[in-house]
């Protein structure tokens, strides 16, 4: 009897290595960087670009078996996953594309943003919200769209309005149809990863120590802050549903309006969720399973609200290139030398300076018009300074 639950105990094990590799070696979010057709700065890493029209369910490891299925049933679901992981990453890169960590994406194998996915940094938060929110909006505009056989726009939940110079009408957009697919299939593999953690430790997390420890406390309080920034990236998208509404009356007057709620533009979701990741909050390793809490003393008080990133480790200052980590540094990145912001030459090029280049751009201007039937223009000479890091 001992040698069995020895052998259950070391079975629980090998699945929880299982799945700790199954979070580096094949992300969910990859599928979004195989489609954006990149190439890497990094020399002798291959494209996963010209694979991913082959990549299937099963290839998606920390999925479990009901899942795959699901998946392989509707191969609309792996295209919209597919998609709202490339919606969740072109928005990271816009919004981090004048800092020194530009939301950099690589291919070496089936990793995504390399070390970034597995760490627990501010950047790891950011990214599970925004690719959370984008599988979100994809499969939501699917359903209104009438892509998914499974759903449609949403009907429910209108109320009758309380002024009469408006009414429900038209169908809003199903996002509870969204929310409800992203969190079943977004959080799978670290729901998966919890439960076992939980079973390896007889139904309890360890306790990894204060601030920056280490240990099972650590992994533990990592797993859940990325079940709560994908939290987060869903609670975002429902709260920030717009009201739009179509006027109807005689002669174009809006006698009545009918109204419906719609998704609001990515943009507007990025943005949000940007001034998130600047606010963010500091977690502490967990000494119970489902609780988090702030790692500054003075405010574990006051809870962790659902519309907040949180990250378990400071961010590397992203200077230097570093391949085994994933960063690829600032080298060559272009700065603005006049900016204080994050572009600043100052801020991006951390100190090591910047070279200039003066560009020279010949073009066409002054162009009039004479009658009849010429278009004759001077040539004007502009001079722009491009200034890179060194």
């Amino acid at each position: 009897m001992f040698d069995a639950r020895r052998r259950n105990r070391a079975s629980v094990v090998c699945i929880a290595c299982l799945l700790m590799t199954s979070s580096v070696a094949g992300h969910w979010m990859y599928l979004g960087v195989a489609s954006l057709g990149q190439t890497d700065d990094f020399p002798g890493h291959e494209s996963f670009a010209d694979r991913s029209l082959s990549l299937g369910c099963g290839d998606l490891l920390g999925l479990n078996e009901k899942q795959r299925q699901d998946c392989e049933q509707n191969p609309a679901t792996l295209d919209l996953v597919r998609l709202g992981a490339k919606i969740g990453i072109v928005e990271c890169q816009f919004q981090f594309q004048n800092d020194r960590w530009n939301c950099s994406t690589a291919y070496a194998n089936q990793t995504v943003f390399e070390h970034v996915v597995r760490q627990g940094t501010k950047e790891t938060a950011f990214l599970h919200a925004v690719t959370t929110a984008g599988v979100v909006h994809a499969v939501t505009t699917a359903c209104s769209n009438g892509d998914l056989t499974d759903c449609s726009c949403d009907v429910e939940g209108q109320a009758p309005s309380t002024d009469d110079s408006w009414q429900w009408g038209g169908c809003s957009d199903n996002v509870k149809f969204g929310i409800s697919f992203a969190e079943t299939f977004v959080d799978a593999a670290d729901r998966s990863r919890h439960e076992v953690q939980q079973a390896t430790a007889g139904g309890r997390i360890e306790r990894g120590g204060e601030g920056e420890g280490g240990g099972e406390g650590k992994e533990s309080v990592r797993i859940l802050a990325n079940l709560h920034n994908n939290e987060v990236g869903r609670k975002t998208m429902t709260v920030m549903m717009s009201m739009k509404c179509r006027c109807h009356g005689i002669s174009g007057s809006c006698a009545v309006k009918t109204c419906w709620k719609s998704l609001p533009e990515f943009r507007k979701i990025g943005n949000n969720l940007k001034q998130k990741y600047e606010n963010s909050v500091p977690i502490a390793p967990v000494s119970r399973p489902a609780a988090l809490r702030r790692r500054e003393k003075r405010m574990r008080r006051d809870p962790i609200t659902e519309l907040e990133l949180v990250y378990v480790e400071r961010s590397p200052n992203y200077c230097r290139q570093d391949p085994g980590r994933g960063i690829f540094g600032t080298k060559g990145r272009e700065c603005k030398q006049a900016s204080n912001g994050p572009d600043s030459c100052h801020s991006l090029c951390c100190g090591r300076g910047y070279s200039t280049q003066e560009i020279r751009f010949v073009e066409h201007c002054h162009c009039k018009f004479i009658w009849c039937c010429e278009v004759k223009c001077k040539t004007c000479e502009t001079i722009v300074n491009k200034h890179r890091c060194k």
